[in-house]
């Protein structure tokens, strides 16, 4: 079916098609949503499902349709089946000649617990719209309605989706990007409530842990009160977080009027995890404005069946990877000094990447679909995220902006202008229209910037941004350094298995690869866990004997031992700041 058939039907003036789909999960057990989708006033020969690749927000194309099991379709009218086939990996044709009411059933296997798939099983349904729902080309458009037939009467439905008056459990969808853009979480979890601002949110809380929820709403407030300051207010009417628990996971996925979060059950004692979790907030958060509506022109209208291409996500989630550490700072929640402290451990990872000196910032956005999410063991050697090098990059145009203009202008007025002429409207930019209004905030031609910083390799030049402000980024070496081999080991079955080799390291340099089994060093056992234990015994420009498994022959590898690397850096102040240092870091983060 094309779009030119649907406008033809409209010339013989039948009505608009009418959709309801209907989620069951009678035996949460078996991970099996079962998903019914009426079609009302149908008029064309022929109806094409689709279901989509992946879900804004991930970019990787997921193929969700494989999930998808026991298809059919039978007219509503005569009861009868319908004919169907299946055309291509994610398109199906349903044969619809002289049939205007019709159902489709299938089922949907849901048993990956992320932010972008679906999980089911005896506490909880959760689902993702584009992970669940097909859509029918050319009524993209068309309203949806979405109606949750829970297992028992005990489970509740979350949802930022409006529900539909006097209705239990139906939803109204204004279109299909809204209700991908709409996930469910269904069960007996935990829903609070409080308002921000005169406008409602919601927390619905799926496992058990150590969470309080009273310190992260008052901390949440804290949040969406700084963000809405920063951009004069909030864009909805109401907002839902999902936040799982579970055991050792991290993530979020942003929606227009909510987010999904999924974090560790135990982490919300520890301080410094706690921050993480709140930071996980302020990135999410801040995702309203930079990509849910200031977004790449690529990602103005979604293609639901292919990857779309942009050089600028290190924008959409460098900038917000940025602000998710400015903003806890400026909330309160913690302080500059803690500020700092995080922003060196960022800034230690990144240095500690060698991929860093191959993929440019651009390229490393452009090729989200193929990288980012697909990490094998040269990962690190080839390429750098566009989240991590993003914020670094976002940091340097901040510091650059302020120094130029002792602090009256930041890039919180690129993202000021960026929401008014372009955000507003949801009206995608360029990336030459990104770099023309950073260059008028600045108020200077940015052109070497990103020739330099993100379309090439060029090193970041912390110190010569960090300078104005009175700080530098130091190198910190333990005291009792480790000669640099240049190999990640982890155990794994009592077998110590090399998972990363560092590019033009010794170990690299005479041929030992990741996947290979560490067996000895000197002729005598090590294992993962006293590996740099045992290099201490050693000096730089040593020779020692590397044994390993290497496809299961026995190899012995003589490696000349390279000098101590750092062993993280530190965002620290200058000794004797000047006046107009202590000024300018004072308007960028307060007292130190």
């Amino acid at each position: 079916m094309t779009k030119s058939t649907i406008t033809e039907s409209k010339k013989l003036n039948y009505p608009a098609p009418s959709l309801t789909y209907f989620v069951k999960m009678p035996h949460p057990n078996s991970h099996l949503f079962e998903v019914g989708l009426q079609i009302e006033y149908w008029s064309n020969p022929i109806l094409d499902l689709k279901m989509p690749v992946w879900t804004p927000g991930s970019y990787l194309v997921r193929e969700y349709a494989r999930h998808i099991q026991d298809f059919k379709a039978i007219s509503k009218d005569k009861q009868t089946k319908l004919l169907s086939q299946k055309v291509s990996k994610n398109h199906w044709q349903v044969e619809t000649k002289e049939v205007d009411n019709l159902l489709i059933t299938y089922r949907v296997y849901a048993n990956e617990l992320t932010v972008r798939t679906n999980h089911l099983d005896d506490t909880h349904g959760y689902f993702n719209g584009a992970a669940l729902f097909y859509y029918i080309p050319g009524l993209e458009a068309t309203p949806i309605t979405v109606e949750i037939i829970p297992p028992n009467s005990t489970w509740k439905v979350s949802t930022a989706l409006p529900a539909i008056p006097e209705k239990v459990n139906q939803f109204y969808a204004k279109d299909f990007d809204t209700l991908v853009d709409s996930p469910f979480e269904i069960g007996n979890h935990g829903i609070y409530s409080f308002e921000v601002l005169g406008k409602p949110h919601q927390y619905a809380i799926w496992g058990t842990g150590n969470i309080q929820p009273k310190k992260v709403i008052e901390d949440t407030k804290k949040i969406i009160e700084t963000e809405a300051k920063l951009f004069n207010g909030l864009p909805y009417d109401d907002y839902l977080f999902i936040l799982h628990l579970t055991q050792n996971n991290f993530g979020g996925l942003e929606h227009k009027n909510s987010c999904s979060l999924i974090y560790s059950r135990f982490y919300f004692r520890d301080t410094d995890k706690y921050n993480r979790f709140l930071q996980l907030v302020a990135h999410e958060f801040f995702h309203l404005w930079n990509i849910k509506r200031i977004r790449p022109k690529a990602l103005e209208t979604f293609d639901y069946e292919q990857e779309n291409y942009t050089p600028s996500l290190w924008f959409s989630e460098g900038t917000t990877s940025y602000y998710d550490m400015v903003i806890p700072m400026r909330a309160g929640i913690y302080n500059a000094q803690k500020f700092l402290e995080i922003l060196g451990k960022e800034i230690t990872r990144f240095l500690s990447i060698p991929g860093r000196k191959v993929q440019p910032l651009s390229e490393s956005s452009f090729d989200a679909w193929i990288k980012l999410y697909r990490r094998d063991n040269n990962s690190d050697n080839c390429q750098i995220s566009y989240y991590l090098k993003g914020e670094l990059v976002s940091l340097l145009l901040d510091l650059l902006i302020r120094a130029k203009h002792e602090n009256k202008r930041s890039l919180d007025n690129v993202m000021v202008q960026m929401w008014e002429q372009f955000g507003k409207s949801e009206t995608g930019f360029t990336p030459h229209q990104l770099q023309r209004v950073i260059e008028s905030v600045a108020d200077m031609d940015l052109q070497s910037f990103f020739n330099l910083y993100v379309d090439s390799t060029e090193e970041l030049p912390f110190n010569k941004y960090l300078n104005p402000f009175g700080l530098q980024l130091k190198a910190i070496m333990d005291d009792d350094s480790v000669p640099h081999l240049g190999i990640k080991v982890q155990s794994e079955n009592n077998k110590q298995i090399i998972k990363f080799v560092e590019k033009g390291s010794p170990a690299f340099v005479e041929g030992i690869d990741p996947e290979d089994e560490l067996l000895a060093i000197n002729g005598i056992r090590v294992t993962a866990d006293d590996l740099n234990q045992r290099l201490k015994d050693h000096q730089a420009d040593e020779i020692v004997s590397v044994t390993v498994f290497h496809q299961d022959e026995l190899k012995t590898f003589s490696v000349t031992l390279g000098k101590p690397q750092p062993s993280r850096y530190e965002v620290v102040q200058i000794d004797n700041p000047s006046p107009r240092q202590q000024e300018n870091l004072k308007g960028w983060l307060g007292k130190i």
